[in-house]
């Protein structure tokens, strides 16, 4: 009898820690949705489009950001991605070399690393001998941010191949390179994915790098790789700290926007780890 009692105990304490440690998510996620959807459906399509109205006059909308978020994350995938994905290869392939324990271990550190000093070490190599922001610059630190998670990724996805796969391939006589890129990434090709695709989502939602880094245009479009440029998580900070009503709302409208972004870059993501564990 005191057994049951110690049990039901237990999973009545397991149940309301899990309900106090997810409520704070559903009452951002219902906080952004309650004030931000009034704004999306006032505005309409044109939210989406138009630029940021004057400060309490209207709301505008949001385009020059939404169009700078797209550049900056499409920008630093280009940078980032190719050095990451070889990184976790020879993370994989080297694991007990000193270069292969030391890469893993500053690849760690480089995850829980404050992003805002990513941004301040950018600003001092890029932005202050350009003697501007840039789209570049902001691009050049959201990679630096997003490369330990694709790379860390690359690496557990290619250890959990079998690794009798690899001796079989060695047999034949094939090349390491071969071995490597032509068989083992295709069999992890849904592990690493899921890596470019949390490291995707992780800079699509970044404020602090881009604060000393991409300047913020809010009432232009896309000026060029040198110039200034917009994102969404910056308006949203530059707008909550302005005294203007319409400027909170559009930052209500424009939080609901990037949780829609990161909701349609985070289901592909449970759906790949779900093939994976089949």
């Amino acid at each position: 009898m005191l057994r049951k009692i110690k049990e039901k105990l237990f999973l009545l304490g397991i149940t309301i820690a899990t309900v106090l440690t997810i409520l704070p998510l559903f009452h951002i996620i219902l906080s952004v949705i309650l004030n931000g959807l009034p704004v999306l459906l006032e505005r309409g399509l044109a939210f989406l489009t138009d630029t940021v109205a004057p400060p309490g006059d209207g709301l505008g909308g949001i385009g020059p950001a939404i169009v700078g978020t797209f550049v900056l994350t499409f920008l630093a995938s280009l940078m980032g991605l190719p050095i990451a994905i070889l990184t976790g290869i020879f993370s994989a392939e080297y694991p007990n070399s000193l270069i292969g324990r030391a890469t893993k271990t500053l690849l760690m550190i480089m995850m829980e690393f404050p992003t805002i000093l990513v941004g301040l070490f950018v600003m001092d190599i890029m932005v202050i001998p350009m003697g501007r922001y840039s789209a570049v610059a902001g691009a050049l630190a959201l990679a630096i941010v997003m490369m330990p998670y694709v790379a860390v990724y690359t690496e557990q996805a290619l250890r959990e191949i079998p690794r009798i796969y690899r001796e079989g391939a060695f047999a034949l006589g094939l090349s390491r390179a071969i071995v490597v890129f032509r068989i083992l990434m295709g069999m992890a090709r849904k592990g690493i994915l899921t890596g470019v695709l949390i490291g995707i989502a992780k800079v699509a939602g970044e404020t602090a790098p881009l604060l000393f880094t991409a300047g913020g245009s809010y009432r232009v479009y896309f000026a060029g790789l040198d110039r200034p440029i917009g994102a969404i998580p910056l308006l949203i900070y530059d707008l909550v700290q302005q005294p203007y009503e319409n400027y909170h709302q559009i930052a209500w409208g424009a939080s609901l926007v990037l949780m829609l972004i990161f909701l349609a870059i985070f289901l592909p993501i449970r759906l790949s780890i779900k093939e994976v564990k089949m």
